[in-house]
Formats: C-alpha cells, structure tokens, sequence
C-alpha cells in the first residue's frame, strides 16, 4: 500500500499539475503509475497537457520532496493520520462530483457513509453573540436530525458550528487550511480532539504546509464540495464565506443565507447572497423545504421518523403572564439584566426568578455581562 501511497505523493508534487488536471489525467490513464508510464507524445496529445509538463511528469522528485514524501509515509505507518487517494472506495463520494477534488486526503478521525448527508455552516470569526447562538442552535438541531456539518475549525463561526453538531451527538467534519499535523488555530486543539472522536479533520495540503493566507479560499471548495449545501450565517462584504458560497455555486450546491441587523456590517453578506437569490433561513425547515427534492427517499423517511416537518421543528412551550411579558423585552441581540429590570413591570428579584424559568424552558440564553438573548427557532 505504501509503494502505491508514494507514487500518488510523487505525482502530486509534480509543480503544475494541480487537481483538477491530476484528476482528469487519472480519468484517462486510471492510475498515478499509468500517467508517470505513459509516453510525453502520449501525454500531450491525450491529455491535453504542455510539453513542458508532459516533461516534468517523467522526471524524478527532487531529493527534498523524496525526504519529505518519505516522512509523509512515516506519519501514516506511524498511525499519526491517514490519506485516501481519489480511487479510495472510501473517499467522499460528494467531493467527487466538483470539477477540481483533491487527488488525495489526508484524514484524521473517520469518514462514515451518512456523511454524505451533510451540510456546511460557515460564517464570520468575529461572530456577534446572537450569530453564535443561531449558529450553534442551527448546527445541533441539523445534526440531531442526522446531517453531517462541514465547518473549517477556524475562530468564530466556524467553532461554534462544530460545537453545536457535537453538542447533539452528532457527525462533524473539519476542512482545514494546512497540513494535517498542523494545529490551527491553537486554541482549537481540545475542540480538533472531539471532532475527531465524533467525525473527521481532513486537509488536501503536504504534510507540514502551514497555514497561509491563500491556502483557504483552496479549502473552502473541499468545504463546499463535502456538502448537500452551504449555510452563511454571518459575513461581512469581504468574507471568504462569501467565496464559499460562490464555489457552491459553481458546484452546483445549495446556498442558505441568515439575515440579520441591516445596520450590521455582519449582515452584509448574507443580505447580498439573498440578493443574488440564496435561499433566506430563519429556521431548520427553510433549509429542508429547499433539499428535501434532492434527498433519496430512505434519508427522507428518516426525517419523517424525527417528527420534524417543514412547519416547525420546536415544541410549543407554555408560559405564564409574567414569563410572556419578560420575553417580550428581550431581542435576538444582547439586553442587559439591568435594561430589563428598568423596563419590566417588576422587581429586580422577580426578573433573575422569571429569566431563570425561560432559560430552564430553553427561550433565552444568558451570556457573559450579565446579558440575555432570545434563543432561535422559538
């Protein structure tokens, strides 16, 4: 298995052939030894490639990529992480279907067959709280119906997505921007421990290939790729979620956009996929109404089994006078403790007792400073 890892390793770092050429070239020689035999007259004229590169595809690895493909395949006898070549009967067969799928993944953690039933959340890193609440709330209530999310570990929006599948013990996959053994960001290493317990962390980079600025606008095509379609939560009018989304586009993928504050420059992005004429999510039945078609009747049926229908996934919840009125008072931004007080028609003490009551029955969620917000999809 080895020797066959290493031609694939070899072929990759040939500097040209990038993925989409590699994978067109595996079409018409059907293997990495087949293209290195095939003859440059050969290359040319069925591949459709330069002189140049027909060339460089016959010379031998530079001493250092021989080292480094070397240490690649230590790592993976070491256990360290896997890699799946694009033949692998186990390589997603969603990402098989962009025009430009990595030739091989590295993977720690496992890939599961119902991961094909996924679904990305990307958004800002610089989350507003009431993003990070409607983030979470969507990714667990998506992932307790059984859809994988496909997120890209980063700060922010993307943390909380991973956290929210997990939360409701469900699949999640992390698509980074860097080699496998790379940890970033640093302090997502506890979370990348979990993802990898209850999903998978691949990237399509050379071991050691740090984490540059470049390399992700790459990745967000695995992102996108990976997944039924693409959910933008928060974004400015310069995010790469907005790329995401565009490459989603390209792959023919769904594209979900939250709204939110019109005075928000989170908001802009989203506001502009709706715009261009994204689906608008407020709640888990805009996303299904919009891929039931798409689903195959057993992933269908499954749903049903979950009781969740395009009407509403959330029970009803029974309140008092005092609890309808408070809950009146706060929005899905951040409302001090102290703003609610002064607009309340009670005391101090009756407001913590009323505001304990409504984040027992999961309507509002304190955060920190004292503040509240209105928890989605209630």
């Amino acid at each position: 298995m080895n020797a066959s890892l290493q031609e694939w390793l070899e072929l990759r770092a040939v500097k040209g052939l990038g993925p989409k050429l590699f994978v067109r070239l595996l079409d018409i020689f059907g293997s990495p030894q087949a293209i290195r035999s095939a003859s440059r007259s050969r290359l040319v004229a069925e591949g459709e490639i330069s002189s140049a590169l027909a060339q460089a595809l016959h010379q031998p690895p530079s001493p250092e990529t021989q080292r480094q493909i070397h240490q690649e395949l230590e790592a993976v006898q070491a256990g360290q992480f896997s890699l799946l070549p694009f033949t692998h009967p186990g390589y997603p067969a969603k990402l098989k279907t962009i025009p430009d799928p990595p030739a091989i993944l590295a993977i720690t953690g496992n890939l599961l067959p119902q991961d094909y039933y996924a679904l990305a959340i990307v958004g800002a890193r610089k989350a507003s709280a009431h993003g990070r609440a409607f983030t979470q709330k969507l990714s667990g209530d998506l992932a307790a119906l059984g859809f994988t999310i496909v997120s890209g570990l980063a700060r922010g929006t993307d943390g909380v997505a991973h956290e929210g599948a997990m939360a409701s013990c469900g699949r999640t996959l992390a698509v980074l921007g860097c080699g496998i053994d790379h940890m970033y960001p640093p302090e997502h290493r506890s979370l990348r421990r979990k993802i990898e317990e209850q999903g998978a962390v691949l990237s399509e980079f050379p071991m050691g290939t740090p984490p540059h600025a470049y390399h992700f606008p790459q990745r967000n095509r695995v992102i996108s790729g990976l997944a039924l379609g693409v959910i933008v939560t928060e974004a400015t009018s310069k995010s790469g979620s907005l790329i995401t989304a565009r490459l989603a586009l390209e792959q023919n993928r769904e594209v979900f956009a939250v709204p939110g504050n019109v005075n928000s420059p989170l908001s802009r992005g989203p506001h502009f996929l709706i715009k261009q004429g994204a689906k608008l999510v407020e709640d888990v039945p805009d996303i299904l109404e919009e891929i039931l078609p798409i689903l195959d009747p057993e992933f269908q049926e499954h749903l049903k089994k979950q009781q969740l229908t395009v009407q509403g996934t959330s029970p009803q919840v029974e309140l008092g006078t005092e609890e309808q009125q408070v809950l009146q008072l706060i929005p899905l931004d951040p409302v001090s403790l102290d703003d609610l007080i002064s607009q309340s028609a009670y005391s101090s003490s009756e407001v913590m007792s009323i505001l304990l009551s409504l984040e027992i029955k999961g309507l509002i969620k304190q955060i920190s400073g004292l503040q509240y917000l209105r928890v989605p999809f209630r």
